[in-house]
């Protein structure tokens, strides 16, 4: 039997996984109405947009049109920030259809469809497959990466970005329903496993990481009385000023990240890896 996946079109989406479509099992709801809400005052998702809009620019096809897909879209968000990129022939996916409501209102003319890329491909091959913070929300980590790679074509780049360290375990990663924080080999073991050689390896919120550590090791309990959505904004809502000192250190990050420098840990890793073989 063919892994790859037939759609029929729902809410008008194109639906590769249907079955999944409305489940929220992995991820909750009211994330997707949080990050519409929040993306452009969040020093993170700023700094992350900047820095993965770098990345993804640095490793296009070096002629013609790249052809792109973003796993794990959520709302848009990134995408938003590379869509003008003519270089770039753009699609996102997501699992849930919530966040595709959102993406298809804020960017009609996006090519956006729902996928669970642990459950087959779709019929296309890639110049470049993006996952940002996406499969430690999924249990059969090593499918979707097997899937990953082969959507990509020979040579196509994968870049993933994961949380990593154990220790740094805390009820945020309860709440938005994490598997599993990384350790660099981990990640780095199933990616070569799957038939890619690492290109680049970095932490990043490295700058910050004493600060994280420590709200991280605090925030070891969470208030069952809340719901996800206000357990989730009490954790990643900061005030203006505050938030603009953190866009501060964020970028001493990107400045290193950007001129090559692997930096030794941080609460996020993110790698930049080829697809080498079959």
């Amino acid at each position: 039997m063919s892994d790859i996946l037939q759609f029929k079109v729902v809410d008008g989406i194109k639906c590769f996984s249907p079955e999944v479509a409305s489940s929220y099992e992995d991820y909750p709801d009211g994330g997707f109405d949080l990050t519409d809400k929040n993306a452009d005052s969040s020093f993170w998702v700023t700094s992350r947009n900047r820095l993965f809009k770098s990345l993804v620019q640095r490793n296009r096809a070096p002629k013609g049109k790249t052809k792109f897909l973003e796993i794990g879209c959520g709302t848009g968000d990134f995408i938003r920030h590379i869509s003008s990129d003519e270089q770039l022939e753009i699609t996102g996916s997501e699992v849930y259809l919530k966040g595709l409501v959102y993406a298809k209102k804020n960017q009609p003319d996006v090519d956006f469809i729902q996928f669970d890329v642990t459950k087959g491909r779709i019929g296309e091959q890639f110049d470049m497959i993006t996952a940002f913070d996406v499969i430690e929300h999924i249990d059969d980590d090593t499918t979707a990466i097997a899937n990953i790679a082969h959507m990509l074509r020979k040579d196509g780049v994968a870049i993933i970005s994961v949380p990593q360290h154990m220790f740094l375990w805390s009820a945020l990663d309860e709440i938005v329903k994490h598997k599993r924080r990384y350790s660099r080999k981990e990640l780095v073991d199933k990616l070569k496993a799957n038939g890619f050689s690492i290109s680049y390896a970095t932490s990043f919120v490295f700058t910050l990481f004493p600060l994280m550590l420590v709200s991280r090791l605090l925030d070891n309990r969470r208030d069952k009385s809340q719901s996800d959505e206000a357990a989730l904004a009490k954790r990643v809502k900061f005030p203006p000023v505050l938030n603009g000192v953190l866009d501060l250190f964020m970028r001493f990050d990107e400045a290193l990240i950007r001129m090559g420098v692997p930096l030794p840990f941080g609460g996020t890793l993110l790698v930049v890896a080829r697809k080498t073989g079959d």
